[in-house]
Protein backbone atom coordinates (compact mmCIF):
# COMPACT_ATOMS: atom_id res chain seq x y z
CA UNK A 1 0.00 0.00 0.00
CA UNK A 2 2.95 2.28 0.60
CA UNK A 3 4.70 1.97 -2.71
CA UNK A 4 1.01 2.43 -4.68
CA UNK A 5 0.49 5.71 -2.30
CA UNK A 6 3.92 7.02 -3.38
CA UNK A 7 3.18 6.26 -7.03
CA UNK A 8 -0.03 8.19 -6.72
CA UNK A 9 1.72 10.65 -5.14
CA UNK A 10 4.67 11.19 -7.48
CA UNK A 11 2.00 10.64 -10.47
CA UNK A 12 -0.20 13.87 -9.07
CA UNK A 13 3.28 16.25 -8.34
CA UNK A 14 4.37 15.16 -12.58
CA UNK A 15 0.56 15.97 -14.02
CA UNK A 16 0.46 19.01 -11.37
CA UNK A 17 3.46 20.39 -10.77
CA UNK A 18 4.79 21.83 -7.45
CA UNK A 19 2.42 20.23 -4.18
CA UNK A 20 2.11 20.56 -0.75
CA UNK A 21 1.24 18.26 1.76
CA UNK A 22 -1.59 19.44 2.11
CA UNK A 23 -2.54 19.78 -1.35
CA UNK A 24 -1.99 16.24 -1.99
CA UNK A 25 -3.95 15.10 1.00
CA UNK A 26 -7.39 17.06 -0.68
CA UNK A 27 -6.79 15.60 -3.92
CA UNK A 28 -5.81 11.84 -2.65
CA UNK A 29 -8.06 11.68 0.67
CA UNK A 30 -5.49 10.77 2.23
CA UNK A 31 -4.42 11.40 5.72
CA UNK A 32 -2.48 14.52 6.51
CA UNK A 33 -0.27 12.38 8.64
CA UNK A 34 0.09 9.69 5.99
CA UNK A 35 1.25 12.07 3.26
CA UNK A 36 3.66 13.64 5.44
CA UNK A 37 5.19 10.17 6.09
CA UNK A 38 4.81 9.52 2.18
CA UNK A 39 7.07 13.08 1.00
CA UNK A 40 9.62 12.85 3.78
CA UNK A 41 10.40 9.21 2.14
CA UNK A 42 10.38 10.66 -1.24
CA UNK A 43 12.22 13.52 -0.37
CA UNK A 44 14.68 11.19 1.04
CA UNK A 45 15.13 9.64 -1.48
CA UNK A 46 15.99 12.08 -3.62
CA UNK A 47 12.79 11.77 -5.61
CA UNK A 48 11.10 15.37 -4.52
CA UNK A 49 13.15 18.38 -3.28
CA UNK A 50 11.56 21.54 -1.15
CA UNK A 51 10.21 24.46 -2.78
CA UNK A 52 10.44 28.44 -1.11
CA UNK A 53 7.74 28.15 1.83
CA UNK A 54 4.44 30.42 0.60
CA UNK A 55 3.93 32.68 3.62
CA UNK A 56 0.75 34.73 4.23
CA UNK A 57 -1.47 31.67 5.39
CA UNK A 58 -2.90 30.82 8.54
CA UNK A 59 -1.00 28.51 10.39
CA UNK A 60 2.21 27.40 9.36
CA UNK A 61 3.71 28.03 5.71
CA UNK A 62 3.04 25.66 3.04
CA UNK A 63 6.40 23.95 1.43
CA UNK A 64 5.60 23.24 -2.41
CA UNK A 65 7.98 19.52 -3.12
CA UNK A 66 8.31 18.93 -6.92
CA UNK A 67 10.08 16.24 -8.96
CA UNK A 68 13.94 16.46 -8.47
CA UNK A 69 15.50 16.21 -11.97
CA UNK A 70 18.62 14.12 -10.45
CA UNK A 71 16.25 11.75 -8.67
CA UNK A 72 16.53 8.87 -11.42
CA UNK A 73 17.41 8.53 -14.65
CA UNK A 74 16.46 6.50 -17.43
CA UNK A 75 18.01 5.34 -21.25
CA UNK A 76 15.65 5.35 -24.14
CA UNK A 77 16.74 3.09 -27.11
CA UNK A 78 14.50 4.24 -30.31
CA UNK A 79 15.08 1.34 -33.02
CA UNK A 80 13.75 2.82 -36.52
CA UNK A 81 13.57 1.91 -39.92
CA UNK A 82 16.56 4.34 -41.13
CA UNK A 83 17.96 4.93 -37.66
CA UNK A 84 18.46 4.43 -34.47
CA UNK A 85 18.87 6.78 -31.11
CA UNK A 86 20.26 6.15 -27.41
CA UNK A 87 18.56 9.14 -25.14
CA UNK A 88 19.61 9.22 -21.30
CA UNK A 89 16.82 11.35 -19.66
CA UNK A 90 16.49 12.55 -16.00
CA UNK A 91 13.45 12.56 -13.81
CA UNK A 92 12.10 15.59 -15.31
CA UNK A 93 12.32 13.99 -19.27
CA UNK A 94 15.09 16.54 -19.89
CA UNK A 95 17.65 14.61 -22.22
CA UNK A 96 20.69 14.62 -21.01
CA UNK A 97 22.42 12.62 -23.77
CA UNK A 98 21.78 11.49 -27.13
CA UNK A 99 23.56 9.22 -29.79
CA UNK A 100 22.16 8.17 -33.32
CA UNK A 101 23.45 6.15 -36.41
CA UNK A 102 21.50 6.26 -39.36
CA UNK A 103 21.38 3.36 -41.64
CA UNK A 104 19.83 1.80 -44.71
CA UNK A 105 17.68 -0.74 -42.58
CA UNK A 106 17.82 -2.35 -38.91
CA UNK A 107 18.71 -5.52 -37.89
CA UNK A 108 19.52 -6.64 -34.35
CA UNK A 109 23.64 -7.17 -34.94
CA UNK A 110 23.44 -3.36 -36.54
CA UNK A 111 21.33 -2.67 -33.39
CA UNK A 112 23.48 -4.15 -29.86
CA UNK A 113 26.48 -3.16 -31.54
CA UNK A 114 25.02 0.43 -31.62
CA UNK A 115 24.02 0.26 -28.38
CA UNK A 116 27.65 -1.28 -27.16
CA UNK A 117 29.61 1.28 -28.48
CA UNK A 118 27.73 4.01 -27.48
CA UNK A 119 26.48 3.21 -23.87
CA UNK A 120 29.59 4.12 -21.96
CA UNK A 121 29.40 7.37 -23.81
CA UNK A 122 26.08 7.79 -22.72
CA UNK A 123 26.44 7.06 -19.41
CA UNK A 124 29.53 9.27 -18.65
CA UNK A 125 28.04 12.23 -19.13
CA UNK A 126 26.93 11.24 -15.78
CA UNK A 127 29.02 11.50 -12.24
CA UNK A 128 29.59 8.12 -11.11
CA UNK A 129 27.19 8.38 -8.42
CA UNK A 130 24.37 9.40 -10.27
CA UNK A 131 25.01 6.74 -12.83
CA UNK A 132 24.04 4.48 -10.42
CA UNK A 133 20.62 5.65 -10.26
CA UNK A 134 19.54 5.07 -14.06
CA UNK A 135 16.48 2.77 -13.77
CA UNK A 136 16.41 0.99 -16.66
CA UNK A 137 16.22 0.67 -20.35
CA UNK A 138 12.90 1.48 -22.61
CA UNK A 139 13.01 0.51 -26.35
CA UNK A 140 10.90 1.50 -28.96
CA UNK A 141 10.96 -0.10 -32.08
CA UNK A 142 8.37 -1.26 -34.49
CA UNK A 143 6.86 -4.73 -34.62
CA UNK A 144 7.90 -7.62 -37.27
CA UNK A 145 10.61 -5.68 -38.53
CA UNK A 146 10.40 -8.64 -40.86
CA UNK A 147 7.05 -8.05 -43.30
CA UNK A 148 7.65 -4.80 -43.81
CA UNK A 149 11.25 -5.41 -46.51
CA UNK A 150 9.14 -4.54 -49.57
CA UNK A 151 9.15 -1.08 -48.07
CA UNK A 152 11.98 -0.56 -46.44
CA UNK A 153 14.61 -1.92 -49.38
CA UNK A 154 16.22 -4.55 -47.00
CA UNK A 155 17.07 -8.43 -47.79
CA UNK A 156 14.52 -10.80 -46.31
CA UNK A 157 17.32 -12.92 -44.71
CA UNK A 158 18.80 -10.11 -43.00
CA UNK A 159 15.48 -9.05 -42.03
CA UNK A 160 14.02 -12.64 -40.86
CA UNK A 161 16.77 -12.36 -38.09
CA UNK A 162 14.32 -10.29 -36.11
CA UNK A 163 12.35 -13.44 -35.52
CA UNK A 164 14.34 -15.20 -33.61
CA UNK A 165 16.70 -12.78 -32.00
CA UNK A 166 15.34 -12.03 -28.50
CA UNK A 167 16.53 -8.05 -28.37
CA UNK A 168 15.39 -7.78 -25.17
CA UNK A 169 16.82 -10.38 -23.43
CA UNK A 170 20.68 -9.48 -25.33
CA UNK A 171 20.17 -5.79 -24.71
CA UNK A 172 19.14 -6.64 -20.62
CA UNK A 173 22.92 -8.54 -20.37
CA UNK A 174 24.54 -6.19 -22.33
CA UNK A 175 23.47 -3.12 -20.39
CA UNK A 176 22.61 -5.17 -16.90
CA UNK A 177 19.72 -3.05 -16.52
CA UNK A 178 15.90 -3.86 -16.89
CA UNK A 179 15.13 -3.69 -20.53
CA UNK A 180 11.35 -3.01 -21.68
CA UNK A 181 10.16 -2.93 -25.34
CA UNK A 182 6.90 -1.63 -26.41
CA UNK A 183 5.75 -0.45 -30.25
CA UNK A 184 7.13 3.07 -31.27
CA UNK A 185 4.67 4.80 -32.19
CA UNK A 186 2.54 3.60 -28.81
CA UNK A 187 5.91 4.89 -27.14
CA UNK A 188 5.62 8.00 -28.43
CA UNK A 189 2.02 8.52 -27.48
CA UNK A 190 3.10 7.45 -24.54
CA UNK A 191 5.90 10.16 -24.31
CA UNK A 192 2.93 12.39 -24.89
CA UNK A 193 0.79 11.23 -22.33
CA UNK A 194 3.89 11.28 -19.55
CA UNK A 195 6.23 14.22 -20.92
CA UNK A 196 3.28 16.40 -22.71
CA UNK A 197 2.73 20.10 -21.78
CA UNK A 198 -0.61 22.05 -22.59
CA UNK A 199 -4.03 20.61 -21.52
CA UNK A 200 -3.61 16.71 -22.03
CA UNK A 201 -6.97 15.79 -23.35
CA UNK A 202 -8.57 12.56 -21.28
CA UNK A 203 -9.24 10.57 -24.80
CA UNK A 204 -7.06 10.63 -28.15
CA UNK A 205 -5.61 9.19 -30.70
CA UNK A 206 -2.31 9.98 -31.36
CA UNK A 207 0.00 9.84 -34.81
CA UNK A 208 2.89 10.06 -35.45
CA UNK A 209 4.69 10.51 -38.76
CA UNK A 210 7.94 8.54 -39.37
CA UNK A 211 9.49 6.21 -42.16
CA UNK A 212 5.90 4.62 -41.65
CA UNK A 213 3.15 6.44 -39.76
CA UNK A 214 2.15 4.90 -36.47
CA UNK A 215 -0.47 5.92 -33.77
CA UNK A 216 -1.48 5.32 -29.74
CA UNK A 217 -4.36 5.69 -28.13
CA UNK A 218 -4.91 7.28 -24.85
CA UNK A 219 -8.85 6.30 -23.15
CA UNK A 220 -9.42 8.21 -19.61
CA UNK A 221 -5.99 9.41 -19.43
CA UNK A 222 -4.43 5.77 -19.54
CA UNK A 223 -2.35 4.34 -22.64
CA UNK A 224 -4.10 1.80 -24.40
CA UNK A 225 -1.73 -0.62 -25.89
CA UNK A 226 -4.09 -3.91 -26.55
CA UNK A 227 -3.40 -7.70 -25.85
CA UNK A 228 -0.71 -7.83 -27.92
CA UNK A 229 0.76 -4.44 -28.01
CA UNK A 230 0.19 -3.13 -30.97
CA UNK A 231 -3.34 -1.20 -30.47
CA UNK A 232 -4.01 1.82 -33.06
CA UNK A 233 -1.53 0.75 -35.34
CA UNK A 234 -2.72 3.02 -37.58
CA UNK A 235 -0.59 2.51 -40.40
CA UNK A 236 -3.11 -0.43 -41.93
CA UNK A 237 -5.81 1.46 -41.88
CA UNK A 238 -7.56 1.40 -45.59
CA UNK A 239 -8.16 5.19 -46.55
CA UNK A 240 -9.30 6.04 -50.37
CA UNK A 241 -7.29 7.29 -52.37
CA UNK A 242 -6.89 9.98 -55.11
CA UNK A 243 -8.46 7.59 -57.65
CA UNK A 244 -11.16 6.49 -55.29
CA UNK A 245 -9.08 3.06 -54.90
CA UNK A 246 -8.60 1.82 -51.26
CA UNK A 247 -4.79 1.68 -49.90
CA UNK A 248 -3.30 1.59 -46.55
CA UNK A 249 -3.06 4.89 -44.80
CA UNK A 250 1.07 4.33 -44.21
CA UNK A 251 1.21 4.70 -48.39
CA UNK A 252 0.37 8.18 -48.38
CA UNK A 253 0.55 9.58 -45.03
CA UNK A 254 4.19 8.44 -44.21
CA UNK A 255 7.49 10.19 -45.16
CA UNK A 256 8.64 7.04 -47.15
CA UNK A 257 5.60 8.28 -49.44
CA UNK A 258 7.51 11.84 -49.49
CA UNK A 259 11.09 9.99 -49.80
CA UNK A 260 9.31 8.33 -53.16
CA UNK A 261 8.44 11.52 -54.35
CA UNK A 262 11.17 13.32 -54.18
CA UNK A 263 13.16 10.14 -55.51
CA UNK A 264 11.31 10.11 -58.52
CA UNK A 265 11.87 13.79 -59.09
CA UNK A 266 15.47 14.05 -59.08
CA UNK A 267 15.66 14.99 -55.25
CA UNK A 268 17.89 13.38 -52.72
CA UNK A 269 15.62 12.26 -49.82
CA UNK A 270 18.15 10.61 -47.38
CA UNK A 271 18.34 13.67 -45.33
CA UNK A 272 14.75 13.45 -44.43
CA UNK A 273 16.14 10.38 -42.00
CA UNK A 274 19.48 12.82 -40.46
CA UNK A 275 17.53 16.02 -39.56
CA UNK A 276 13.56 16.77 -38.54
CA UNK A 277 14.53 20.40 -37.79
CA UNK A 278 14.76 21.68 -41.99
CA UNK A 279 13.95 19.54 -44.83
CA UNK A 280 15.33 20.30 -48.22
CA UNK A 281 12.53 19.62 -50.31
CA UNK A 282 10.94 21.53 -53.53
CA UNK A 283 7.51 23.41 -52.42
CA UNK A 284 5.39 21.67 -55.14
CA UNK A 285 6.70 18.21 -53.88
CA UNK A 286 5.93 19.00 -50.09
CA UNK A 287 2.67 20.21 -50.87
CA UNK A 288 1.68 17.57 -52.65
CA UNK A 289 2.36 15.15 -50.16
CA UNK A 290 0.87 17.18 -47.32
CA UNK A 291 -2.86 17.22 -48.82
CA UNK A 292 -2.37 13.41 -49.47
CA UNK A 293 -1.57 12.66 -46.29
CA UNK A 294 -4.08 15.30 -44.84
CA UNK A 295 -6.91 13.38 -46.98
CA UNK A 296 -5.87 9.92 -45.57
CA UNK A 297 -5.59 11.33 -41.68
CA UNK A 298 -9.10 12.41 -42.54
CA UNK A 299 -10.70 9.60 -43.39
CA UNK A 300 -8.47 7.76 -40.81
CA UNK A 301 -9.84 9.86 -37.54
CA UNK A 302 -13.54 9.24 -39.54
CA UNK A 303 -13.24 5.70 -38.79
CA UNK A 304 -12.25 6.43 -35.40
CA UNK A 305 -14.46 8.34 -34.57
CA UNK A 306 -17.19 6.01 -35.46
CA UNK A 307 -16.09 3.33 -32.89
CA UNK A 308 -14.47 6.11 -30.17
CA UNK A 309 -15.63 8.86 -28.37
CA UNK A 310 -12.44 10.90 -29.19
CA UNK A 311 -11.70 14.22 -27.54
CA UNK A 312 -9.05 15.55 -29.87
CA UNK A 313 -6.83 13.71 -32.33
CA UNK A 314 -2.88 14.73 -31.80
CA UNK A 315 -0.41 14.76 -34.76
CA UNK A 316 3.48 14.76 -34.71
CA UNK A 317 6.50 13.17 -36.12
CA UNK A 318 10.19 13.01 -37.71
CA UNK A 319 8.84 16.17 -39.30
CA UNK A 320 9.71 19.90 -39.04
CA UNK A 321 7.50 22.23 -36.77
CA UNK A 322 6.43 24.11 -40.15
CA UNK A 323 5.23 20.75 -42.05
CA UNK A 324 3.66 19.32 -38.49
CA UNK A 325 1.28 22.80 -38.37
CA UNK A 326 0.54 22.80 -41.73
CA UNK A 327 -0.37 18.78 -41.64
CA UNK A 328 -2.74 19.77 -39.18
CA UNK A 329 -4.52 22.86 -40.45
CA UNK A 330 -5.26 20.50 -43.69
CA UNK A 331 -6.47 17.85 -42.09
CA UNK A 332 -8.98 20.00 -40.09
CA UNK A 333 -10.02 20.99 -43.81
CA UNK A 334 -9.89 17.58 -45.01
CA UNK A 335 -12.19 16.13 -41.83
CA UNK A 336 -14.77 18.79 -41.96
CA UNK A 337 -15.00 18.30 -45.68
CA UNK A 338 -16.03 14.88 -45.27
CA UNK A 339 -19.79 13.59 -44.23
CA UNK A 340 -19.89 13.63 -40.23
CA UNK A 341 -23.55 12.81 -39.60
CA UNK A 342 -23.77 11.64 -36.20
CA UNK A 343 -19.97 11.87 -35.81
CA UNK A 344 -18.62 14.04 -33.25
CA UNK A 345 -15.53 15.33 -35.08
CA UNK A 346 -12.47 15.70 -32.66
CA UNK A 347 -10.24 18.79 -32.02
CA UNK A 348 -6.89 18.17 -34.42
CA UNK A 349 -3.72 19.33 -32.66
CA UNK A 350 -0.20 19.28 -32.89
CA UNK A 351 1.80 17.29 -30.39
CA UNK A 352 3.70 18.89 -28.12
CA UNK A 353 6.55 16.21 -27.46
CA UNK A 354 8.23 16.66 -31.09
CA UNK A 355 10.90 14.64 -33.38
CA UNK A 356 12.00 12.59 -30.26
CA UNK A 357 8.88 11.80 -28.86
CA UNK A 358 9.36 7.79 -29.61
CA UNK A 359 13.30 7.86 -27.85
CA UNK A 360 11.52 9.88 -25.00
CA UNK A 361 8.70 7.42 -24.84
CA UNK A 362 10.69 4.21 -24.73
CA UNK A 363 13.07 6.31 -21.71
CA UNK A 364 9.27 6.96 -19.92
CA UNK A 365 8.62 3.26 -19.87
CA UNK A 366 11.17 2.29 -17.30
CA UNK A 367 10.07 5.57 -15.59
CA UNK A 368 6.56 4.56 -15.58
CA UNK A 369 6.66 0.88 -14.58
CA UNK A 370 8.83 2.00 -11.50
CA UNK A 371 7.37 5.61 -10.36
CA UNK A 372 4.32 6.26 -11.96
CA UNK A 373 0.50 4.73 -11.25
CA UNK A 374 -0.60 3.65 -14.42
CA UNK A 375 0.85 0.37 -15.13
CA UNK A 376 -0.76 0.55 -18.95
CA UNK A 377 2.11 2.84 -19.85
CA UNK A 378 4.66 0.53 -19.28
CA UNK A 379 6.15 -1.75 -21.77
CA UNK A 380 6.33 -5.88 -21.57
CA UNK A 381 9.00 -7.33 -19.16
CA UNK A 382 10.00 -10.19 -21.20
Amino acid sequence: MRAQNERLVLTLVRQHGALAKSDIARITGLSAQTVSVIMRSLEQDGLLQRGEPIRGRIGQPSVPMSLAAEGAFFLGLKIGRRSVDLTLIDFLGKVRATERRVYRYPTPDAVVGFVKDVLPRVTATLPAVQRQRIGGMGVAMPFQLWNWVQFIGAPQEEMDAWRTRDIQAELAKLTAMPVFVQNDATAACGAELVFGTGDRPKDFLYFYVGYFIGGGLVLNGHLFTGRTGNAAGVGPMPVPGADGMMRRLLTVASASALSMAMDAAGEAPDQLWERHEEWQVSPAILSAWIDQAAEGLAYAILSASTLLELEAVLIDGWIPKSVRAEIVARTTLALHRLDLAGIDAPLIKEGTVGADARALGAAAIPLSQRYLLDHNAAGRDS
